[in-house]
């Protein structure tokens, strides 16, 4: 299978899991189908960063993806929500991450080690602090500024999925045989399982606020054998579809959804 199928897979896999997500009275298998999608293109950030030839080029567009992403979400969600429904959908964030630590460790530089534990240490106070009654800059719901800030900060435990998702992307990357890939993918999702099981719905535990996974996030383990299949052949490329066809989708399947409440 080549990048190109096996990610028309994974988008098929966003629409029929978004579709649960945002129509009303759908049934819930169609979001296990979903748990396919993040894996897949969390695998193939890590293939896209090896291959490019321009690698700051490639961070840059996935993060200027997120902030656009950021504002959609920031907009629909100021003028448009009427259920209380908020639209926190941001996998670019996620991805941005994942090839921004890639590429820290790959330049083996100890001071970008210590500057981006800075950053993220700056970056959570200024969360907090943009949030504060008498410091607000956007008049809304924290449920609505904290993920754009996240998400424009580039803050790695806001971002969709969190700091395991990023450390997945990154886990991923460095696993360059099948075999590795077998026992990294296998271990990580049994650890997100239990971690989730046993942390994911006691409020006052720190750790709790690094699980916010469903009950059924271990299905991801369905994607596995699809990326045992990738033959590391590029295929028709369709690069820019999956950049417009992710916000697309998410705006047409939530004003449907709104409209149906």
């Amino acid at each position: 299978m080549t990048t190109t199928f096996l990610k028309l897979i994974a988008v098929a896999s966003m629409l029929i899991d978004h579709t649960g997500q945002f129509i009303p009275n759908t049934p819930e298998y169609l979001r296990y189908i979903g748990r396919l999608a993040a894996p897949i293109f969390i695998y193939f950030v890590g293939i896209g960063y090896r291959k490019t030839s321009n690698k700051k080029k490639y961070i840059v567009r996935l993060y200027v993806s997120s902030v656009v992403m950021a504002f959609i979400n920031l907009i629909i969600n100021s003028f448009y929500n009427n259920s209380g429904d908020f639209l926190r959908n941001n996998f670019f964030a996620t991805l941005f991450l994942i090839v921004l630590c890639i590429h820290i460790i790959e330049k083996r530089q100890v001071k970008l080690y210590v500057y981006f534990i800075l950053w993220q240490i700056i970056s959570f106070f200024l969360l907090v602090l943009l949030d504060w009654e008498y410091i607000v800059i956007i008049q809304q719901s924290s449920e609505i500024t904290t993920p754009f800030y996240g998400d424009i900060s580039g803050n790695i435990i806001t971002v969709e999925g969190g700091i395991f998702f990023v450390m997945f992307g990154v886990l991923l990357y460095y696993s360059k045989n099948k075999i590795r890939l077998t026992m990294t993918y296998s271990l990580f999702t049994i650890f997100l399982s239990i971690g989730t099981k046993i942390w994911r719905w006691q409020w006052d535990n720190p750790l709790s606020m690094f699980f916010q996974f469903a009950d059924y996030q271990w299905m991801m383990i369905a994607a596995l054998p699809l990326l045992l299949l990738y033959n590391g052949k590029k295929g028709a490329g369709l690069k820019y579809f999956f950049y417009f066809f992710y916000p697309i989708h998410i705006i047409i399947l939530y004003f449907i959804g709104e409209n149906l409440r």
